[in-house]
């Protein structure tokens, strides 16, 4: 079977961007076929070389996080860097960056430069808050952005402090985003004129859609809503379960009918006959009831009875996994969620494989993240023609890797 790259197959994208949005964004496109050349600082790298745990001097997420993507060492500040990324450029579909507004202007590779070399460029500009407003200037992390969309403020339980997610949620969810963005440009290119445009996209606004209409709410009700735990405010019963082994598992009855066949399997049909079980609301009123008597059912069974025991009744259960449940499950691996991939530091390495499945162009993963500077020489005297020595001159000096 002949191995297909994907349907962006022949795009070139250009990630000048670092933690953690912009290069998911960049992984996805290279995921599907795009050529995703890495731009990183000549000496430091990309500070996600430096994220999350790593195996024998190698950084695990890297690998993952930058598959796909051929790396060159280059200093933007530089103006003999930023003379090459302009070059580099022209022969691109797409830029991500993530730097502080203001930030390749000063360099002299803001968008207007960037036009000036190839009009049809789209450039994706990821920041904490946007490229204009009262916070444009501000440092932009993920953390900030799960705090002020609402996020941080509905997680938790009632009495406890707000809750922050312990991986990157708001990057993650911008990253997916951006990728959309850039796609969506790419296409009002190809048939408008050819012309590229400059997308904003901050870390805020994507989560602040994923948290929900509480804004409207707000506006039409004046409810601002409070903390609830694992349950919902919308349906019940809904909450995180123990059961007789020690582990957890979730129920959710967002469906009418769903939330009946588990009180008929708890043993509890006769409340589906109170006027109150007919609707979310009416059973979020009675959520503690509910709670009790689902909790007490599943507590007295193991987590594989409790499955499928939910499974044969065709109620809503799910165990709350760990990651090594993940990559243990049956479903995730005949479905391959999650593949193995070959690395040429560690060997056979499993991770997430690419996000959805196309029938015709499904992509691939074709090679993990790779070391710093590998394909400067391929890229620079190559491909752009530059003389060997005086890329060796620019090394001397820190400007490339």
């Amino acid at each position: 079977m002949v191995e297909v790259d994907g349907p962006l197959t022949g795009l070139r994208v250009l990630d000048v961007s670092t933690i953690l949005a912009g290069p998911l964004c960049c992984q996805i496109l290279g995921d599907f076929g795009a050529d995703v050349v890495k731009i990183e600082h000549p000496t430091a790298g990309d500070s996600m070389r430096g994220h999350g745990r790593s195996k024998d001097g190698h950084p695990l997420w890297w690998k993952e996080i930058s598959r796909n993507k051929r790396t060159i060492g280059l200093s933007l500040s530089a103006p003999e860097g930023a003379e090459l990324l302009l070059r580099l450029a022209e022969r691109a579909d797409v830029l991500v960056e993530n730097f502080r507004p203001g930030t390749l202007e000063r360099w002299g590779v803001g968008p207007e430069e960037l036009h000036r070399v190839n009009p049809g460029l789209v450039i994706v500009r990821i920041t904490g808050f946007g490229q204009r407003g009262p916070y444009a200037s501000r440092a932009g992390f993920g953390t900030l952005a799960e705090a002020m969309s609402g996020f941080a403020h509905l997680t938790g339980t009632p009495d406890g402090p707000p809750t922050l997610p312990a991986f990157g949620l708001a990057d993650s969810i911008c990253g997916i985003a951006a990728s959309s963005a850039a796609m969506m440009a790419l296409w009002h290119r190809d048939r408008n004129g050819g012309r590229g445009q400059v997308v904003d996209m901050s870390l805020l606004e994507p989560i602040m859609t994923a948290v929900g209409p509480s804004p409207t709410v707000y506006d039409q009700l004046g409810i601002v809503d409070q903390r609830h735990g694992n349950r919902s405010t919308n349906n019940a019963p809904r909450n995180t379960y123990r059961t007789a082994d020690g582990a957890w598992v979730a129920v959710s009855t967002s469906a009418q009918a769903i939330a009946e066949r588990v009180l008929r399997l708890v043993g509890h049909p006769e409340v589906i006959d109170e006027p109150w079980f007919r609707t979310g609301a009416g059973r979020v009123a009675h959520a503690d009831q509910l709670d009790a008597y689902v909790g007490d059912w599943i507590g007295a069974r193991t987590r594989d009875e409790v499955t499928r025991a939910f499974t044969e009744a065709g109620a809503a259960v799910a165990p709350v996994y760990t990651a090594k449940d993940i990559v243990e499950d049956p479903h995730v691996l005949a479905t391959g969620m999650v593949t193995e991939v070959d690395d040429p530091d560690l060997g056979p390495m499993r991770m997430h494989n690419v996000m959805w499945r196309m029938s015709e162009t499904p992509g691939r993963i074709r090679f993990t993240g790779r070391s710093r500077g590998a394909d400067t020489d391929a890229l620079l005297i190559d491909e752009l023609g530059c003389d060997p020595a005086e890329i060796a001159h620019l090394r001397t000096r820190d400007i490339v890797a």
